[in-house]
């Protein structure tokens, strides 16, 4: 079987496809692997490893008794392990598929991940094995973690990335939404490098009514029929499901419909772009959403949900207290630094949009000059803006400047994890140029966001509809899991100097 990734999909039309009559074939399950059976595999054997690893490095302890049922007994050691590996694979990101389809990168990261992981281990009292009297004898296991995860994700690149586990699909539509899912899952693969086999998703082709477009490629992916063909295509091709890419589904022929549900009644599973597309990217395509609600924002809440925001307040109260003290005892080498370098206030004020769409002011340290927007006005930061003082670049680059807003967020106004709030003046320019600009404010602005993590610093309209992507994905899938995962990452931006 050859491999056709994204762009290199299969050229033959319908027609050309073979067809064996008279002979009745076994129909075999397909081993097509989902991006979240991709991510569990990834994990489960990752894990497996570094519990092994851990097992073997205490089998040569003579202070350990090795029994058959020490992880029962001891079950805290490898649950414990286990929770520091997978904090340390989401903060250096080991569990990106296009990454993990690169063996030697792969086998980098995720090695130097099982390495810190057993030095971190190794350091941790009461809940871990004591270290043993001969120091070099406790490196065993970060080492044995660090091969066994690297080999793992060598046999992973090496198997699994192989079309057999592929999942295979057909796009209906080769307009505008199919053509940037196209682009998006190109853009994804090329990530990996050039001998990645990116992803594991292959798209087959098109199914669209344009005769102009039959027999053509569109983003490198072949148009293979019309809705009269699609049937007859999901009998020879064999996909795994079928991606609807049509901005307005009310616009669905008829007969394209009754063809999507006979495809249904054979077995296949139907998605849809907006769907697939935050699967990809973590991103709502605003773009895409027609007038369908559901495609940008929650049209339902689960039963826990007020219990959920009840134990968010009371986390943000007492983040709030800490930060507030934390911001109090670093605020006068803040205010000795700027008087040498850039005298003025110590505390920077500034109307920003909130929930419901209410102006707050948001306070932070002060890292540009005094009166910077005097002459331009409001204006995009830019890199290497020359209105940053030097004490306000170390302050950005670390995000210190950020720390009094836990004052806004003891007052309410904001919340530890939410989209970043904008200024009114962009806002009001915004809103007439992104569709579902305004829906961003349906929850408080935090701290830090999904938006903040994925993507860099907004400094044009471009910039901003992606990062109202990722606002938009997280108040869809606001949670306890989306929250962790934004503060895990917050600190590998803040320990990575991103901030700007």
């Amino acid at each position: 079987m050859t491999s056709h990734p994204v762009g290199v999909a299969h050229s033959r039309s319908a027609a050309e496809v073979p067809r064996k009559a008279g002979k009745r074939r076994i129909s075999l399950p397909s081993l097509g692997l989902r991006f979240s059976e991709r991510k569990l595999l990834l994990l489960f054997f990752d894990v497996i490893s570094v519990n092994a690893a851990l097992y073997l490095a205490l089998t040569v302890r003579p202070d350990v008794e090795m029994t058959r049922g020490i992880i029962v007994h001891q079950f805290l050691w490898f649950i414990t392990v286990s929770g520091i590996w997978i904090t340390m694979g989401v903060i250096l990101n080991v569990y990106d598929l296009a990454r993990a389809a690169n063996g030697l990168r792969s086998a980098w990261v995720a090695s130097g991940a099982a390495l810190l992981t057993g030095l971190i281990y190794l350091f941790i009292p009461f809940i871990t094995p004591e270290l043993p009297g001969r120091r070099l004898e406790a490196l065993v296991f970060p080492l044995l973690a660090s091969m066994g995860v690297a080999a793992w994700r060598i046999i992973y690149a090496q198997v699994f990335v192989q079309p057999v586990f592929q999942q295979r699909a057909l796009v209906i539509g080769a307009g505008w939404s199919g053509q940037t899912l196209a682009r998006a899952l190109t853009n994804i693969n090329e990530r990996g490098g050039e001998n990645s086999a990116g992803i594991g998703y292959q798209l087959l082709g098109f199914i669209d009514d344009d005769e102009r477009k039959q027999g053509l490629s569109v983003e490198g992916i072949p148009v293979l029929g019309t809705r009269r063909d699609l049937v007859e295509l999901v009998r020879q091709l064999k996909p795994d499901e079928l991606i609807v890419a049509i901005t307005n589904p009310q616009q669905i022929h008829m007969e394209l419909f009754q063809a999507i549900l006979d495809c249904r009644e054979m077995g296949i599973p139907i998605t849809t772009m907006a769907t697939l597309y935050e699967e990809l990217t973590g991103r709502v395509p605003v773009e895409h959403a027609g007038r369908n609600l559901h495609v940008v924002m929650p049209l339902n809440e689960p039963a826990v949900h007020r219990l959920y925001m009840l134990v968010r307040r009371i986390i943000d109260l007492l983040a709030g207290v800490f930060g507030c003290i934390l911001t109090g005892l670093i605020a006068p080498i803040i205010w000795l630094a700027n008087r040498f370098t850039s005298p003025g206030p110590l505390f920077y004020r500034q109307a920003r949009v909130g929930r419901s769409g209410r102006t707050f002011m948001l306070i932070k340290f002060r890292s540009m000059v005094v009166d910077a927007e005097k002459e331009m006005g409001a204006v995009w930061a830019s890199e290497a803006d020359r209105r940053v003082t030097p004490v306000g670049r170390i302050l950005r680059k670390t995000r210190l400047d950020e720390l009094p807003q836990f004052c806004n967020v003891l007052k309410g106004e904001m919340t530890l994890i939410g989209p970043r709030p904008e200024r009114p003046e962009f806002v009001a320019q915004l809103d007439q140029q992104i569709p579902f600009y305004r829906v961003r404010h349906a929850v408080k602005p935090g701290l830090t966001g999904w938006a903040q993590v994925k993507y860099r610093y907004g400094a044009s309209v471009n910039d901003a509809l992606i990062k109202l992507q990722y606002d938009l994905y997280y108040i869809k899938h606001q949670g306890p899991y989306l929250d962790l995962l934004i503060l895990l990452k917050t600190i590998q931006v803040i320990l990575g100097l991103k901030g700007r």
